[in-house]
């Protein structure tokens, strides 16, 4: 990885199904998921109350958080039921060399 907005943040076998794995990078937290085999990224605190998504309860595509029962759409970050309105922040990810990156 060339680009210096690439950081490395996780080895890829260390991110299960259903097991999101927070990360931090600089001051940002990013919350890392598995879904079939793909990884997403996703901010990791929620847009509701301060709560860390990572700590939440993955279903698929789905994050549920972990206070308010507010899920988010790990793919794109939209806000899928109350009380949760505003989205998650979503990070581009790529896998190399089993390395997780993500641009910030």
């Amino acid at each position: 990885m060339t680009d210096k907005n690439w950081k490395e943040v996780a080895k890829a076998a260390d991110i299960q199904p259903d097991e999101p794995v927070k990360v931090s990078v600089g001051s940002e937290e990013i919350a890392l998921y598995n879904v079939d085999g793909d990884i997403f990224a996703t901010h990791n605190i929620c847009t509701h109350a301060y709560a860390s998504m990572a700590d939440g309860f993955q279903e698929g595509v789905e994050i549920e958080c972990p206070l308010h029962e507010g899920r988010f759409n790990i793919k794109t970050g939209k806000a899928l039921c109350a009380p949760v309105t505003e989205g998650l922040q979503t990070y581009e990810v790529k896998v190399d060399g089993g390395a997780v990156f993500v641009k910030i």
